[in-house]
């Protein structure tokens, strides 16, 4: 009689193999998180070293990688055809109010954040697709449901990416393959650097949130594992929020309730 699995072992990733793209900050808890479950990961990121240190902390392979490349994407994905879990965790943002952007700015986070996580969605979904089987993974951000002045196009790419997520989930659900974002609140990260250097604004966002702090990168860590394992397998086309309760409050003031 053939073992039954325990529900420890739905976590497990063993024999699996994983793409984090973006693998410095977030991207590289995200695959120590993956390999500690079991799974081979390839680490890859248009920063060389970046991609280099995190695969070397994980016994994995590198690839440099600039997802605005959509031809890079495609032979991407036509190198690793093998794999089960893809996550995507880069992204840049460019903090200026609407009427001060240039379209220059406009285009390099557009190219990134949205024409970026299309070609991931299409090439390695299509490899995927054709396996019946795999969990693509996108980082959205809270700002694709709650703005604030100079997050416009940021918010507006990760609001499409979203909706990508949720289109790809309805299209390549039928033959198994599974596609959910992430959407993190604040992140003690290198990208965060000047809002951290602003002792009012930093603490602004720590008491935005119910838990009334920054997370840090290994606190979504979890989530990737649980959407890349088969603790999800009845989960796509989700946003799975990772924000401390932040937009589950409604504002920065705590009114009396007496």
């Amino acid at each position: 009689m053939e073992e039954q699995p325990t529900f420890t072992d739905l976590f497990r990733l063993d024999g699996r193999q994983a793409l984090i793209i973006g693998a410095g900050g977030i991207g590289s808890e995200a695959a120590r998180a993956l390999s500690d479950h079991g799974a081979q990961v390839t680490c890859a990121d248009r920063d060389r070293v970046a991609a280099e240190e995190t695969a070397a902390a994980v016994g994995g392979a590198s690839l440099t990688l600039d997802v605005t490349d959509p031809e890079a994407v495609r032979q991407a994905a036509e190198n690793l055809p093998d794999l089960d879990i893809v996550v995507l965790t880069a992204a840049m943002n460019v903090r200026k109010r609407i009427i001060d952007y240039s379209p220059g700015e406009f285009d390099r986070v557009v190219d990134l954040n949205l024409k970026g996580t299309f070609a991931v969605i299409k090439y390695f979904g299509e490899r995927m697709v054709s396996r019946h089987r795999g969990s693509l993974i996108v980082f959205s951000s809270i700002r694709d449901q709650v703005v604030e002045p100079g997050q416009s196009v940021y918010a507006a790419t990760k609001a499409g990416a979203v909706q990508l997520v949720k289109t790809a989930a309805a299209e390549f659900g039928g033959v198994g393959v599974r596609v959910n974002a992430i959407s993190p609140g604040i992140v003690e990260t290198a990208l965060t650097g000047q809002i951290k250097s602003q002792p009012e604004w930093y603490q602004a966002y720590a008491t935005k949130n119910a838990l009334g702090r920054w997370s840090v990168p290994s606190e979504l860590a979890g989530a990737v594992v649980y959407l890349a394992s088969d603790a999800s397998s009845y989960v796509t086309g989700t946003t799975l929020r990772v924000d401390g309760g932040w937009t589950a409050m409604d504002g920065r003031f705590t009114p009396p309730t007496d």
